[in-house]
C-alpha cells in the first residue's frame, strides 16, 4: 500500500464566523481533493491564537501528492479571502483579559512570550490571510503515537458530521446550535460512561473544570445557568433516556440518523480506544506537564479522552467553552434532579 504524505498545516485567519469558509471552500475542497484520490485523511479546528482562525489539516493520499495538494488549497483558501473577506477587525486590547486566562490555561509564561507584544498584548496576524504552520499533535493529551493515530481518525468523522450539520441543519440559531450540542454531547457520554451516576458526575467535573479555569471573573457562572434549568430540563431529560436506551439496545426508538451515525461512530471510537489501553498503548501527559502517565485501565483512560474528544466536538461547531459549559451544568443536574441519578457514581 501507497504511504501517506505527511500532515499539512494551513491557519485561516478570518474574523467572521467560521461557517461560510467552511462550506463554500473546505468542503469542496476536501471534495475534489478526495475524488481524485489525493486525500489520505483530514479534519479542521477553530483557535483563537494570534487572532480568530481555522486551523485546517490535510494529508495526502502520498508523499508524490503533497505538492498538488497544497497547491489546490491554498488556491481554494486565497479564491475565498478575496471573494469573501471577513470584515471584522480584532482588537485584541478588548479582549486582553480573555486572551489572558486562555494563555493560563493553554501556555507557560515561556510559551507566552512568543506570542505577545512587549505590553503583553497578543500579537495578531493579518485578517483574511493563510499560514503554513507545522502540525504539532498532541500527544501527550491524546495518549501517545497510537492514541494521535485514532484522535486523527475521529477528527476527520467530527469535522465531516459538523460540516453536514452546518450544510443541513439552522445551526445559525442559537437554540438550534445549544440543541445540537447537548444532543451530541449526550450520545458521546453515553457511549463512553456505562452508568448514569457515572455520567452525571463526569458532566459535573466538566463543568467544574471550566468554571475553575476562569476564577476571579463571571465568564463561567452557575446562577445564570440555574435560572435557564426550568426551561431546558425537562427536553434534556426526555433526549437523554432516550439516547440511553438506544445506545444500550434497550429500547425499540431509533434515534434519528443524524444522531444513529453519531452513536455507532462513538461506539467504534470507544471500542478502539478501550482496545489501545487493555493493550498498554496509551501514555498521557500528566495534568500539570511534569510526567508521563502509562495508563491501561480502560475506563480511566475512556474518561480522559472523552473531554478532549467532546471539546473538540464542540469547538468545530463554534460552540463557545462559555455554552459548553453551560451545557454541562444543565445536563448534570437533569441526570440528578429530573432523573433522580444520585450523585457520587464514581465513588
Amino acid at each position: 500500500m501507497t504511504r501517506p504524505g505527511n500532515w499539512q498545516a494551513t491557519h485561516i485567519y478570518y474574523a467572521a464566523n467560521p461557517q461560510p469558509l467552511l462550506l463554500n471552500c473546505v468542503r469542496p475542497l476536501i471534495a475534489g481533493l478526495e475524488a481524485d484520490g489525493l486525500l489520505a485523511n483530514w479534519f479542521f479546528i477553530n483557535y483563537w491564537l494570534e487572532g480568530p482562525h481555522v486551523r485546517l489539516r490535510l494529508r495526502p493520499a502520498s508523499a508524490e501528492a503533497d505538492e498538488e495538494v497544497r497547491r489546490r488549497a491554498d488556491e481554494a483558501i486565497d479564491a475565498f479571502l478575496a471573494e469573501r473577506p471577513a470584515l471584522y477587525q480584532v482588537d485584541s486590547g478588548f479582549l486582553n483579559e480573555f486572551y489572558n486566562q486562555l494563555f493560563d490555561i493553554e501556555f507557560s509564561a515561556h510559551e507566552r512570550g512568543r506570542y505577545t507584544d512587549d505590553e503583553g498584548r497578543m500579537n495578531l496576524r493579518p485578517n483574511n490571510s493563510r499560514a503554513r504552520m507545522d502540525y504539532e499533535p498532541e500527544y501527550g493529551k491524546y495518549g501517545g503515537p497510537a492514541g494521535i493515530e485514532l484522535a486523527e481518525w475521529h477528527f476527520r468523522h467530527s469535522s465531516e458530521l459538523v460540516l453536514d450539520a452546518f450544510a443541513t441543519k439552522n445551526l445559525h440559531l442559537r437554540t438550534v446550535l445549544l440543541g445540537t450540542s447537548a444532543q451530541l454531547m449526550m450520545v458521546m457520554s453515553a457511549c463512553f460512561i456505562p452508568g448514569d451516576p457515572e455520567v452525571g458526575d463526569y458532566l459535573d467535573s466538566y463543568y467544574q473544570f471550566w468554571h475553575q479555569a476562569f476564577p476571579g471573573t463571571d465568564f463561567i457562572g452557575s446562577t445564570e445557568y440555574d435560572r435557564r434549568f426550568a426551561e431546558v430540563s425537562p427536553g434534556l431529560g426526555r433526549w437523554y433516556t432516550r439516547i440511553r436506551q438506544a445506545v444500550s439496545g434497550e429500547g425499540g426508538e431509533r434515534l434519528p440518523a443524524f444522531l444513529a451515525g453519531w452513536a455507532e461512530h462513538c461506539t467504534e471510537l470507544r471500542e478502539r480506544a478501550h482496545a489501545l489501553a487493555a493493550a498498554g498503548d496509551l501514555t498521557f501527559r500528566s495534568w500539570d506537564g511534569e510526567r508521563d502517565e502509562h495508563v491501561t485501565d480502560p475506563v480511566e483512560a475512556l474518561v480522559r479522552l472523552l473531554s478532549p474528544y467532546m471539546h473538540m466536538t464542540n469547538n468545530r461547531l463554534h460552540v463557545t467553552i462559555q455554552d459548553e459549559a453551560y451545557l454541562s451544568h444543565v445536563l448534570s443536574r437533569t441526570l440528578r434532579e429530573t432523573l433522580a441519578v444520585p450523585a457520587g457514581g464514581r465513588g
